[in-house]
């Protein structure tokens, strides 16, 4: 592997499936279709997002760098896929299909044995321009942690009201 960079967010992605499955598998659907409001993500809703991004995102977006560089763009990920591709599906099944996906693509990954230098090799993002494995690789683990806060966030709001005045001392419910 490059550096520690890369074994250092290996790690982190590859917990991430687990993560998810110990949190949510199993509970009422009160916990896992909550969400903050209109327009926001429940934990089942984000669970599609992550699953559609394992297979349109991350390590497409990796192969494109690495066969064609900066010369094609990526394509455009549509965030809101999930809503269509996880229609009739439960949310064990998303959370196998996560777990799956993520072991398949974090193999394929470690099969690159992608070199320091490979690392700093460009793409095209189609909103931002040029951007390096390094920032994809960062970005896909930085977007992991984030939306386990977000699932976090949204199951701890279910008890805003039942936690009386210690809502003053639960920074997440603000």
């Amino acid at each position: 592997m490059a550096d520690t960079f890369l074994a250092e967010s290996i790690a982190v992605l590859t917990r991430t499936p687990a993560v998810l499955d110990a949190l949510l598998r199993g509970l009422p659907e009160a916990w896992t279709d909550a969400s903050e409001g209109p327009g926001t993500w429940s934990p089942y809703v984000v669970l599609g997002h992550l699953v559609h991004g394992e297979r349109a995102d991350w390590m497409p977006r990796l192969e494109i760098i690495l066969r064609h560089g900066p010369a094609r763009a990526f394509d455009p990920f549509d965030r809101e896929a999930q809503f269509a591709e996880s229609q009739g599906k439960t949310l064990a099944e998303l959370l196998d299909d996560f777990a799956a996906l993520r072991r398949q693509g974090l193999e394929r990954l470690r099969e690159l044995d992608l070199q320091p230098g490979q690392l700093e090799l460009t793409g095209t993002h189609p909103a931002f321009g040029p951007v390096t494995v390094r920032q994809l690789l960062a970005t896909w683990t930085a977007h992991d942690l984030a939306h386990l806060v977000q699932v976090s966030r949204v199951m701890a709001k279910r008890y805003r009201e039942e936690v009386g005045p210690w809502a003053e001392f639960l920074s997440v419910m603000s």
